[in-house]
């Protein structure tokens, strides 16, 4: 199972830290682990390489942990709180699948 863990500074999402795989169905071929993955990087990526956010990120195999400084948590919202909202959906569809949680 894949849980994701969001992080919160004064009320906004301040980052996330995604651990495990889905596990659903065979390595190469799990579609839930390929769509949080897919949506964990597309928000990533949004934010240090498109919106220039000097993000502390951890990358490895079933692993990602990505931290917005205070200074830029405003900007970053509308971005977490789609991302939210995208693995909450996949949450519902995939509970065996997918944990989101809230520190």
């Amino acid at each position: 199972m894949t849980c994701v863990k969001f992080t919160f500074t004064d009320g906004k999402i301040s980052g996330f830290l995604a651990e495990g795989h889905a596990g659903l169905f065979e390595a190469g071929e799990d579609i839930v682990c390929a769509a949080i993955s897919s949506a964990l990087y597309l928000v990533a990526n949004t934010i240090t390489d498109c919106m220039k956010i000097e993000a502390e990120i951890e990358v490895r195999d079933g692993y990602m942990r990505l931290s917005v400084p205070c200074k830029d948590l405003q900007r970053s919202q509308d971005i977490f709180d789609g991302l939210k909202l995208h693995l909450e959906g996949l949450a519902e569809q995939y509970p065996e699948g997918l944990k989101v949680l809230q520190e």
